[in-house]
Parts: C-alpha cells; structure tokens; sequence
C-alpha cells in the first residue's frame, strides 16, 4: 500500500480534543485572517486588472473580443483549475502559509512578466503562470481559516476573506487606469525599455506581492481538525503525492496512471480523450477559436483522468466530493453564478469605454470603488445571513446561494439597457451585492460536506467549478456572442458588447435547478457524513 493511501485511509484518528462546541477563535485567528485578505486582495488585483487594459492591449496586438476573452478566462482559468488540484492536495498535507507564499510569489513575478510581453502569445503564457501561481492561495487559506475558525464562525470567516476578492478586483480598476493613463502621458511614444501604460500597469501590481509573501512566511500553521474536534494525520511523502497527483492531470503521463489501474481504465481514459477532443475540434471549427477550446479540452479531459485516479486512491474522499450530489450541484450551481460574475468583471469597464463613450480614469474609478463596496458589503451579508440561516436549517446556505442567482438579473438588464452613466453606475452596484452573497455560503458548504483532511482537496475541487466553468467560459462567451452579434459599419465589423453581456443571464435558470436539488438533500449527506466516509474505506 503507498504511503499516500495509507495516510488516506488513516488520516483521521478519532483522537479527541476539545469539543468543537467550545472552540472559539482568537485574536491571532482574526489577525491570520486579516494578512489572507490581503494576499486575496493582491490575487485579484493581479488576476483582474487586464479588464480595465483589454481596449489597450486589443489596439497593442491586434485581438478580437473572443481572443481577449480567452486571455481573461481559460488563458489564466484552465491552468488556476489543474494545479489547484495537486496544489489542493498538497495544502492537505505541508505546510499551508509556506506553500501560500511560494504561490504569491511566482504569481507575482509571472504578473511582472505579463507587463514585459511583445505578443498576445506572451502574454497568454504569462496569464497561464499567473494561473498556477494563484492556486496555492485559496486551497491553502479556506484549509488555514476552517482550522483557525469553529464552523458556527466559519462562513462569516470564509466571507470576510472573500471580500478580498471584490476589494482586490476594485481596487485593480482604478491602479491600472490611473498607472496606464500617467505613464502615457508621461512617456507618450514610450518608457524605459519601450513601454507602454498598460505594461507599466502590470509591472507596477506584481512587485508588492513579492515582499507580501515574506509577511506571510511568518504565520503559525494550526492544528489541524482542532475545531471540529479531531486530530488529522498527514502523508509523511507529501512532495512525491504531490509529483504522482501533478502527473494525473498531464497529458499523456494520465494514459500511463490510467494504465496502472487495468486495462479496463486505460480504455475508459483513452474514449474520454477522443470524446473531448472531437468536441474540441467541433467547437474550432464553429468559433475558429483555437487556444479557448484546446484548452477546455484539456481541462476537462485532466479533470476527468485526475478524478478517476482520485477514486481508486483515496476512495473516502472520492466518495465525500465527486460521489455526493450535494457538494457537486452546490459548486456548479455557484459555478455558474461566477461565470456571469466573472464575465461582467471583465466586460464591463470596456462596455463603459467602448459603448457609453465614458473616460477611463473616470469609470475606473466608479466601477471599481462601486465593485469593491458592492462585493464586501454583500460578501459580508450574504456569509452573516447564511450562518444565521444554517442555525435552524442545514440546507439554509444555499438560500443565500440562490439569492445570487436570481437577484442580479432585474439590475444587469437595467444596467446594459440605459444609456444613463448614473442608472448604470447604480444598478451594477445593486447587481455587485446581489450576486456577491453567494461566494461565502457556497463555500462553507463544500467545506461542510467532508472530513477536516480533505479539505484542501475539496477546495480545489470547488474552485474547479469557479474556474473551469466560470472563469473559463465567463469572459470567452461574452467576447465570442459580441463578435457574432456585430454588425459591419463603414467596412469595419463592430462587435456587440450588450448582446454578449445580456446572454450571462440565460445561464440563471440552470443554476438555480441545481441549488434546488442541493437543497433537498444537503441535509441527508451532512447527516451520513461519517458513516459514508467510513463505508468507503475511513478509519475513524
């Protein structure tokens, strides 16, 4: 047996500590707390700024709205996605602020890197490292917060970190803006080393991240299960799990993971590979969008063979994420409401630009101080509202959930209808709260629905949903519809932008389907927890 499945299979004692009714956090607790928001804060600044450059570098290197949009979405998605899940694997079992700051680092220097790019080509591959950098920071914060934080506590604690995402992805509005737009005028045919604003603009976010990282080398790392009163075993060879699960998501050394379990799974894993790639050339052939849809092919095909490997390694985990209805229907519900949040994110400030004629410095700075009050006033709410709920009902969270469903639609089609700057400015702040209660709720019920170790683990599964799904289709879908919406005026086609952003709404409906069914039975699998954890091979 390796040592991977039997740390697996061995992971929790039983070992009593103290009653998870009577933990509380502490004041460093809440300092921890505080230092994550702003490694959160920089993550999204470093993740969103491109969407206050996309009309400088679209005019720069010559792209369409689909090509940006795979620069914004699966360019940096896809990549976030895959190493999430390794990385997830390896917070399960290192050393969490040590792994955080190593990712802020490399998703920092690859954010430099971004600002030095002499293509599209560049760029996309620096987003991609950026990608990888970035999925150390939430596997390794939701797993700090959960053993830092009792679960009475948990969502508000998961929210209140999640605000950095709003505040990081405001705030990256206006920096970007303002450095592009001072640096031009400053160097108007170009600065030190030929550049321009918005490489300025990249340069400028990355560098901080690197001294941040050396502020997070310096928390303590918890006990783990403390909360919820158990002691956790980790794998004593968490870098060879970490290589063997890194070699389960990369092409083609999944055929020879597959190979190992049989002849019967080797096959299983070759159809999924033709499967998902005749859809890949399907979808090239349709859009002419080569990188956006190679990308998802891999993607998925890497999520698929990572699973299946998942499933014949750690069945308990398996069981508790990919085997529970609940936790998958609640992260492709919130799935689905990050793919409309993560396209209006993104499409937004170059709707204000391009469509309502409004200046840059000028929409940057009311979308994003309005994003940034938006996001943490409802992130906030929604994680109070659905620790409140969950007192009396344990399906309560995802009522929370559903009201960022449903409750953006009336202001996102008010929004992209006016020709009001004030009535649009309003109304994508009403769309910003709205939509942003979900995030902590959604969260804390993945983490909820397993077993303290495995927790790294589901969240990169959860994060699978916000990126490959979100992320990954969000910002492509918009710029792909507007480009087929567009019409050809004085020889020149002009893409649709509203079109593109009012279709986010049709993914509404679905979502909400999934958080119904999630509703029903979170209950149920909360309450068979243990038992179906132990019934798949536990010890407990």
């Amino acid at each position: 047996m390796s040592a991977t499945t039997t740390a697996a299979s061995g992971a929790s004692s039983g070992e009593s500590v103290s009653p998870p009714e009577e933990q509380k956090a502490s004041s460093y607790s809440w300092y921890v707390l505080c230092v994550l928001v702003v490694v959160y804060i920089l993550n999204f600044i470093d993740r969103q700024i491109v969407s206050i450059l996309v009309v400088d570098i679209q005019a720069h290197f010559g792209l369409t709205n689909s090509q940006m949009g795979f620069l914004g979405g699966a360019a940096f998605g896809v990549f976030y996605a895959l190493f999430g899940i390794p990385l997830g694997r390896l917070a399960d079992n290192w050393s969490r602020t040590k792994l955080l700051s190593i990712g802020l680092t490399l998703w920092s220097a690859m954010t430099v890197v971004s600002g030095l790019s002499k293509n599209g080509a560049q760029l996309g591959l620096a987003r991609m490292g950026v990608g990888i950098g970035e999925a150390t920071a939430s596997p390794s914060a939701y797993s700090l917060i959960s053993d830092y934080f009792p679960k009475r506590q948990r969502a508000t604690a998961l929210a209140i970190y999640s605000s950095g995402l709003y505040l990081g992805g405001g705030v990256s509005l206006f920096i970007g803006a303002y450095i592009k737009e001072n640096w031009n005028l400053a160097y108007p045919g170009g600065g030190p080393l030929g550049l321009v604003g918005w490489q300025a603009a990249f340069l400028a976010v990355g560098f901080p991240g690197l001294l941040v990282a050396l502020w997070v080398l310096s928390l303590r790392e918890p006990a783990r299960g403390a909360m919820d009163g158990v002691k956790v075993a980790m794998s004593p060879t968490p870098f060879r799990d970490f290589l063997y699960d890194l070699s389960t998501i990369v092409p083609p050394f999944t055929l020879w993971g597959a190979a190992k379990r049989g002849g019967a799974a080797l096959l299983i894993n070759i159809a999924a590979a033709i499967l998902l790639g005749l859809f890949a050339i399907g979808m090239i052939r349709l859009t002419g969008n080569i990188p956006q849809w190679s990308a998802v092919a891999v993607g998925f095909y890497a999520v698929f063979s990572w699973a299946t490997n998942l499933r014949a390694r750690d069945p308990a985990a398996f069981a508790l994420i990919w085997g529970t209805p609940a936790f998958l229907c609640t992260a492709m519900g919130y799935g689905l409401v990050a793919l409309s949040s993560y396209g209006l994110a993104y499409w937004t400030a170059p709707y204000a630009e391009l469509v309502l004629k409004l200046p840059k410095q000028e929409l940057a700075f009311w979308l994003g101080s309005l994003a940034a009050l938006s996001g943490f006033l409802g992130v906030i709410m929604g994680g109070r509202l659905a620790d409140h709920l969950r007192t009396t009902n344990p399906g309560g969270r995802i009522l929370v959930i559903m009201i960022g469903v449903l409750g953006p639609v009336v202001p996102i089609v008010i929004a992209f209808t006016t020709s009001s700057p004030v009535l649009f400015y309003a109304m994508h702040f009403c769309a910003g709260v709205l939509g942003s209660a979900a995030l902590g709720a959604a969260a804390a019920t993945t983490q909820d629905l397993v077993l303290p170790r495995m927790r790294g683990t589901a969240t990169a599964v959860f994060f699978l949903a916000t990126t490959l799904i979100g992320l990954g289709f969000g910002p492509y879908l918009v710029g792909q519809i507007a480009d087929l919406a567009g019409t050809m005026v004085d020889g020149k086609m002009q893409s649709d932008l509203r079109t593109g952003i009012l279709s986010l709404i049709g993914v509404a409906p679905i979502a909400l389907g999934l958080l119904l069914y999630a509703y029903r039975t979170i209950p149920a699998a909360e309450a068979t927890l243990i038992e179906r954890a132990k019934a798949a091979g536990e010890v407990i």
